[in-house]
């Protein structure tokens, strides 16, 4: 079974793809953000993927690819078109080729227009492509930079794209209204650029007098990916360190209950339970804090804003809303309880109170 997610970074209206192969656990993703990397390892990582490849339709303008940071936290290799002109891929990709994962693959073809380098890729059994910033929903990639060319553009979407079945769907690099996904028909039918009867001269018309302002990132997103995404000098962390902490793909920092039990005194234990949870029968942390999450906004004042906290309650959820509200506050060392008391009590940690 295939497993895919699309996910969206809304300061560049990028859309990034993760695809797995069930089985093998191995995946692929398509077109990462830099500033999205925790996000999308956090889901690699909880979906138990392991990730092979990061994939670039192009180098793109607007927003610096993640791939040089996801190899760095995961091993995984770059792979770009030959025609890019950047350094620092592990594989050069030219049309035809394949990128496995597991039992699945993905074929490359070649759509240059919007750069020579642009890259489209299908699915092995032609149900899925995603087509860069070639093809968009209801449009397509610009043509007046990086080697753009609209008579390319044209043949590289009626060759590559529109030669694909009917149904199969579509998932382009961006999209700036909030639509998520096409078809090979629909387009064909219904784009205002070049689908039904218009011609190779129509299209080569609209797109050379669209007369749109570069990408305000252009002059640092193309110079770094050029390089993979790779910055210029060392990277400072900014992962919290203060506890060896998770950081999940709901925007959340877990703290492990071992690590609590044994460092419970360097830290402020939040219980965000009411009084007879604190009290009842899962008993509580020695040392916590009762302050239930109701009333957590109006009493951050007793908490030390140097020393981290670690919010605790039942199962982890009411903890987890805990502490958006105290990040919310301005406090920076703030961590969730993995499992939350359940997870504590079923792994034989010690408490105050309770009952067997």
């Amino acid at each position: 079974m295939l497993i895919f997610r699309q996910l969206f970074d809304s300061a560049s209206s990028t859309y990034t793809y993760l695809l797995g192969d069930s089985q093998s656990r191995e995946a692929l993703l398509i077109d990462p953000v830099f500033e999205q990397v925790r996000r999308d390892g956090a889901l690699v990582e909880e979906l138990g993927l392991m990730l092979t490849t990061t994939l670039d339709t192009h180098v793109h303008a607007d927003h610096v690819t993640g791939a040089w940071l996801l190899k760095q936290r995961t091993g995984s290799a770059i792979a770009l078109s030959r025609e890019a002109g950047a350094q620092g891929a592990d594989r050069h990709l030219a049309h035809g080729d394949k990128i496995p994962f597991g039992s699945r693959y993905l074929q490359v073809r070649a759509t240059p227009g919007h750069t020579n380098g642009c890259l489209s890729f299908v699915l092995d059994n032609e149900t899925l492509a995603f087509t860069g910033d070639c093809l968009l929903i209801r449009g397509c990639g610009r043509t007046d930079f990086q080697q753009g060319s609209a008579h390319t553009m044209f043949a590289s979407i009626k060759s590559q794209i529109f030669t694909l079945p009917d149904e199969c769907l579509l998932y382009p690099a961006h999209d700036y209204r909030g639509l998520t996904a096409t078809s090979v028909a629909e387009e064909r039918r219904y784009n205002p650029r070049l689908g039904g009867q218009l011609s190779e001269e129509d299209f080569a018309l609209y797109m050379n007098n669209l007369h749109l302002p570069h990408p305000k990132k252009m002059d640092a997103a193309v110079p770094a990916n050029l390089k993979c995404g790779r910055p210029e000098g060392d990277v400072p962390s900014t992962d919290p360190d203060w506890a060896p902490l998770t950081y999940t793909f709901a925007g959340v920092w877990e703290v492990q209950p071992h690590w609590l039990e044994e460092n419970s005194a360097s830290v402020q234990v939040l219980d965000v339970r009411e009084r007879e949870e604190f009290d009842g029968p899962l008993g509580h942390i020695a040392g916590a804090m009762l302050v239930p999450l109701g009333t957590l906004k109006e009493s951050l004042a007793a908490f030390d804003r140097e020393r981290p906290i670690v919010a605790v309650c039942r199962a982890g959820g009411r903890s987890a809303q805990a502490t958006n509200v105290l990040v919310q506050a301005g406090f920076a060392k703030v961590a969730n309880l993995s499992g939350g008391m359940l997870r504590w009590r079923a792994e034989g940690r010690t408490v105050v109170g309770g009952s067997v």
